[in-house]
Protein backbone atom coordinates (compact mmCIF):
# COMPACT_ATOMS: atom_id res chain seq x y z
CA UNK A 1 0.00 0.00 0.00
CA UNK A 2 1.38 3.50 -0.82
CA UNK A 3 1.65 6.36 1.29
CA UNK A 4 -0.55 8.33 -0.14
CA UNK A 5 -2.73 5.35 -0.09
CA UNK A 6 -2.44 5.40 3.62
CA UNK A 7 -3.32 8.75 4.34
CA UNK A 8 -6.31 8.89 2.37
CA UNK A 9 -7.84 5.71 3.37
CA UNK A 10 -8.40 4.38 6.53
CA UNK A 11 -5.77 1.47 7.02
CA UNK A 12 -2.23 3.20 7.98
CA UNK A 13 1.22 1.58 9.06
CA UNK A 14 2.13 2.79 12.46
CA UNK A 15 4.15 6.06 11.51
CA UNK A 16 1.77 7.27 9.05
CA UNK A 17 -1.31 6.65 11.29
CA UNK A 18 0.95 8.67 13.95
CA UNK A 19 1.59 11.66 11.25
CA UNK A 20 -2.28 11.71 10.31
CA UNK A 21 -3.00 11.54 14.24
CA UNK A 22 -0.66 14.68 14.42
CA UNK A 23 -2.49 16.28 11.63
CA UNK A 24 -5.73 15.44 13.28
CA UNK A 25 -4.20 17.10 16.80
CA UNK A 26 -3.42 20.06 14.54
CA UNK A 27 -6.70 20.61 13.37
CA UNK A 28 -8.18 20.05 16.60
CA UNK A 29 -5.79 22.41 18.28
CA UNK A 30 -6.66 25.17 16.24
CA UNK A 31 -10.08 24.72 17.39
CA UNK A 32 -8.77 25.06 20.80
CA UNK A 33 -6.52 27.52 20.51
CA UNK A 34 -9.37 29.73 18.62
CA UNK A 35 -11.77 29.19 21.25
CA UNK A 36 -9.32 29.55 23.68
CA UNK A 37 -7.93 33.31 22.68
CA UNK A 38 -11.67 34.18 21.84
CA UNK A 39 -12.74 33.31 25.74
CA UNK A 40 -9.44 34.83 26.94
CA UNK A 41 -10.14 37.85 25.53
CA UNK A 42 -13.98 38.73 25.38
CA UNK A 43 -15.55 36.02 28.08
CA UNK A 44 -12.90 35.57 31.46
CA UNK A 45 -10.17 37.99 30.45
CA UNK A 46 -6.63 35.98 30.48
CA UNK A 47 -4.85 37.93 27.71
CA UNK A 48 -1.76 40.10 28.68
CA UNK A 49 -0.86 42.93 26.36
CA UNK A 50 2.66 41.24 25.40
CA UNK A 51 1.01 37.60 24.51
CA UNK A 52 1.34 36.97 20.57
CA UNK A 53 -2.45 37.04 19.80
CA UNK A 54 -3.00 40.18 21.45
CA UNK A 55 0.35 41.70 19.20
CA UNK A 56 -0.27 40.24 16.48
CA UNK A 57 -4.15 41.03 15.84
CA UNK A 58 -3.85 44.32 17.82
CA UNK A 59 -6.53 43.40 20.27
CA UNK A 60 -7.42 45.54 23.78
CA UNK A 61 -7.07 43.20 26.85
CA UNK A 62 -8.12 43.90 30.43
CA UNK A 63 -5.39 44.41 33.11
CA UNK A 64 -5.78 41.26 35.09
CA UNK A 65 -3.70 39.92 38.74
CA UNK A 66 -1.95 36.90 38.12
CA UNK A 67 -4.51 35.22 40.32
CA UNK A 68 -8.04 36.37 38.42
CA UNK A 69 -5.92 35.83 34.97
CA UNK A 70 -4.84 31.90 35.90
CA UNK A 71 -8.54 30.92 37.04
CA UNK A 72 -9.97 32.72 33.84
CA UNK A 73 -7.44 30.91 31.78
CA UNK A 74 -8.62 27.64 33.60
CA UNK A 75 -11.91 28.55 32.76
CA UNK A 76 -11.16 29.49 29.03
CA UNK A 77 -9.62 26.13 28.54
CA UNK A 78 -12.49 24.09 30.05
CA UNK A 79 -14.78 25.97 26.85
CA UNK A 80 -12.32 25.79 24.52
CA UNK A 81 -11.92 21.57 25.80
CA UNK A 82 -15.78 20.90 24.72
CA UNK A 83 -15.48 22.46 21.39
CA UNK A 84 -11.66 20.97 20.50
CA UNK A 85 -12.41 17.85 21.36
CA UNK A 86 -15.58 17.42 19.74
CA UNK A 87 -13.40 17.92 16.40
CA UNK A 88 -11.21 15.74 17.21
CA UNK A 89 -13.38 12.86 18.04
CA UNK A 90 -14.62 13.24 14.80
CA UNK A 91 -11.44 13.20 12.63
CA UNK A 92 -10.04 10.54 14.99
CA UNK A 93 -12.91 8.70 14.04
CA UNK A 94 -13.39 9.25 10.51
CA UNK A 95 -9.78 8.97 9.70
CA UNK A 96 -7.26 7.74 12.24
CA UNK A 97 -8.33 5.23 14.25
CA UNK A 98 -10.77 1.97 13.93
CA UNK A 99 -13.60 2.24 15.85
CA UNK A 100 -14.78 -1.04 17.41
CA UNK A 101 -12.96 -1.94 20.62
CA UNK A 102 -16.06 -0.37 22.22
CA UNK A 103 -19.90 0.44 22.02
CA UNK A 104 -20.44 3.92 20.80
CA UNK A 105 -21.27 5.35 24.09
CA UNK A 106 -18.25 3.66 25.72
CA UNK A 107 -15.57 5.15 23.30
CA UNK A 108 -17.38 8.89 23.64
CA UNK A 109 -16.74 8.16 26.97
CA UNK A 110 -13.68 6.96 26.99
CA UNK A 111 -12.79 9.78 24.66
CA UNK A 112 -14.31 12.33 26.82
CA UNK A 113 -12.84 10.74 29.77
CA UNK A 114 -9.02 10.35 28.41
CA UNK A 115 -9.25 13.88 27.29
CA UNK A 116 -10.49 15.78 30.21
CA UNK A 117 -7.85 13.75 32.31
CA UNK A 118 -5.34 15.17 30.05
CA UNK A 119 -7.26 18.72 29.73
CA UNK A 120 -7.29 18.70 33.56
CA UNK A 121 -3.63 17.85 34.01
CA UNK A 122 -2.54 20.48 31.44
CA UNK A 123 -5.24 22.74 33.11
CA UNK A 124 -3.81 22.69 36.63
CA UNK A 125 -0.05 22.72 34.86
CA UNK A 126 -0.71 25.96 32.96
CA UNK A 127 -2.89 27.69 36.11
CA UNK A 128 0.12 26.77 38.41
CA UNK A 129 2.72 27.99 35.91
CA UNK A 130 0.94 31.65 35.72
CA UNK A 131 -0.16 31.73 39.58
CA UNK A 132 2.97 30.39 41.22
CA UNK A 133 5.87 32.08 38.48
CA UNK A 134 3.22 34.84 36.76
CA UNK A 135 4.41 33.01 33.46
CA UNK A 136 2.92 34.37 30.22
CA UNK A 137 -0.85 32.99 29.32
CA UNK A 138 0.61 31.87 26.08
CA UNK A 139 3.76 30.43 27.45
CA UNK A 140 1.74 28.05 29.64
CA UNK A 141 -1.17 27.73 27.33
CA UNK A 142 1.52 26.43 25.44
CA UNK A 143 2.43 24.07 28.43
CA UNK A 144 -1.02 22.70 28.45
CA UNK A 145 -1.03 21.68 24.83
CA UNK A 146 2.12 19.48 25.41
CA UNK A 147 0.74 17.72 27.94
CA UNK A 148 -2.25 16.61 26.04
CA UNK A 149 -0.82 15.29 23.21
CA UNK A 150 1.22 13.04 24.88
CA UNK A 151 -1.35 11.90 27.41
CA UNK A 152 -3.81 11.74 24.71
CA UNK A 153 -1.98 9.61 22.03
CA UNK A 154 -1.51 7.21 24.23
CA UNK A 155 -4.57 6.50 25.45
CA UNK A 156 -6.26 7.07 22.38
CA UNK A 157 -4.77 4.69 20.53
CA UNK A 158 -4.04 1.67 23.24
CA UNK A 159 -7.46 1.84 25.42
CA UNK A 160 -10.14 3.65 23.29
CA UNK A 161 -9.91 2.77 19.59
CA UNK A 162 -8.65 -0.34 17.80
CA UNK A 163 -4.89 0.91 17.72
Amino acid sequence: MSILEQFVGREAGPLVQFIKYAIAGGMATSVHILVFHLCAWRLFPALQANDLAVKLLGMQTAREDDRTRARNSMIDNGIAFIFSNLAAYIINILWVFERGRHGVLVEIGLFYLVSGTSMAVGTSIMGFMIRRWGVRTTYAFGANLVTALLINYALRKFFIFNG
